[in-house]
């Protein structure tokens, strides 16, 4: 929200080291240290993040803020730095080169080598976790327990892993800051053993058939939006790993071959993967198509057609179903798949592990490439969409382990 005279007249100083910063949009803000109140302006000029002085309230208004910004606005519209020399000596280097500079900075030259998923999910975590607390803080300055306070806030909302992956990021891009100047050191090596360790489990799964012919049933009943279901219906039929699959675009695929191209930067092992699509999951995306097919995911969010669907959806969607997490996970179809192609339908290992997208290597020592043994993937997968029809069905439910005392399960 744009901010007022009144609430800024009524603004203090938290005692945060790095002060408070107060939005008031089209990159206008003011920081908040000590007894002063400052007008700023982040830019880009050159390819890098800078900031503009505009003065300080009340000698300078809230009208005069807007109107020294739109100015500058128009100064870069026209290819010129609206920072001159003059006004520039008024803010030291040290404190243009904040954090929050850096990370956009960094997060700018890291798009070129990483997908649209993982820049969303990492600006995600900047706006909303770590530039608020540590963002208006020169790079130089921040002191491992910075670094911290930010993790601990996430933390405390129980999400370990993220605060882990967080403290992970901060350190690359103060390894960045290192390599441009703008610091002497990562500070976050100084944070081992600060965290709360990350719970290692398995992922959940069904691996008995007949569990497996309920959960299918309770599958093809659920009511919902079509891109949830039909992300559903696909997933134990593709059991790809459950990122790559709601961050599919409609690009990736050629009906007509039935084949799903997933580029390298998508892929955990940094290889594109090859999925052969059935005849069964080509029908699903044909219908799904007549609903997102102009946009640019498959699985598009409800919220906006810019983003996948929530990484939460199909998890969600079970528990809706009354499988509990413990049960069975988005994840946990990859081991459904694992063990009853093996176990049940006999099918060779090195092609249940290619179409894994896991690393198989030749009697050389050498990977397989992406189109390794793909005749024989692709009929594969037909008898396996086949086969969870007729599980569907309540067909060949064969049992995988015999039940104490001699019956079946």
């Amino acid at each position: 929200m744009a901010l007022t005279d009144l609430f800024i007249r009524k603004l203090k100083h938290s005692g945060r080291p790095s002060g408070d910063k107060y939005s008031d949009g089209r990159a206008l803000y003011l920081l908040v240290k000590e007894s002063n109140k400052y007008w700023r302006m982040n830019y880009r000029y050159e390819g890098r993040h800078r900031t503009l002085a505009l003065g300080i309230y009340p000698e300078v208004s809230l009208a005069d803020a807007r109107e020294q910004c739109a100015d500058a606005r128009k100064l870069l519209r026209a290819g010129a730095d609206p920072n001159p020399k003059k006004k520039a000596a008024t803010v030291p280097e040290s404190e243009q080169n904040t954090f929050e500079a850096l990370a956009l900075e960094w997060l700018s030259k890291m798009g070129a080598t990483r997908s649209e998923v993982t820049q969303q999910k990492s600006l995600g975590w900047l706006q909303h976790d770590i530039l608020p607390v540590i963002g208006a803080m020169p790079v130089a300055t921040i002191k491992p327990r910075d670094i911290l306070a930010v993790i601990q806030r996430v933390e405390a909302r129980g999400a370990i892993d993220s605060a882990h992956r967080m403290k992970q990021m901060c350190g690359q891009i103060l390894r960045y800051g290192v390599a441009i100047g703008w610091t002497e050191r990562d500070v976050t090596p100084d944070l081992r053993g600060a965290l709360i360790a990350i719970p290692r489990t398995n992922f959940a799964a069904i691996i008995e058939p007949k569990q497996l012919a309920l959960l299918l049933r309770s599958i093809d009943a659920y009511e919902g939006h079509i891109v949830a279901v039909s992300a559903l219906k696909l997933t134990p039929m593709l059991f790809v790993r459950p990122g790559e699959l709601r961050a599919a675009e409609w690009s990736e695929f050629d009906l007509d071959a039935a084949e799903w191209r997933i580029p390298a930067a998508k892929m955990k092992m940094k290889t594109e993967h090859m999925v052969p699509l059935a005849t069964q999951a080509v029908a699903i995306l044909r219908d799904l198509y007549r609903v997102t097919g102009l946009g640019k995911f498959v699985f598009p969010s409800l919220r906006t057609e810019q983003a996948c669907m929530s990484e939460n959806t199909i998890n969600a969607a079970l528990r809706s179903m009354g499988f509990a997490k413990d049960v069975m996970t988005a994840h946990g179809f990859r081991a459904t798949a694992r063990t009853i192609l093996d176990e049940v339908l006999n099918e060779r290992v090195d092609l249940i592990e290619h179409q894994l997208a896991h690393r198989v290597i030749d009697p050389n020592g050498r990977a397989y490439n992406r189109t390794a043994h793909l005749p024989a993937r692709r009929q594969m997968m037909q008898r396996w969409a086949d086969y969870l029809d007729k599980l569907r069905a309540g067909a060949d439910v064969i049992p995988l382990h015999p039940v104490p005392g001699g019956g079946l399960a």
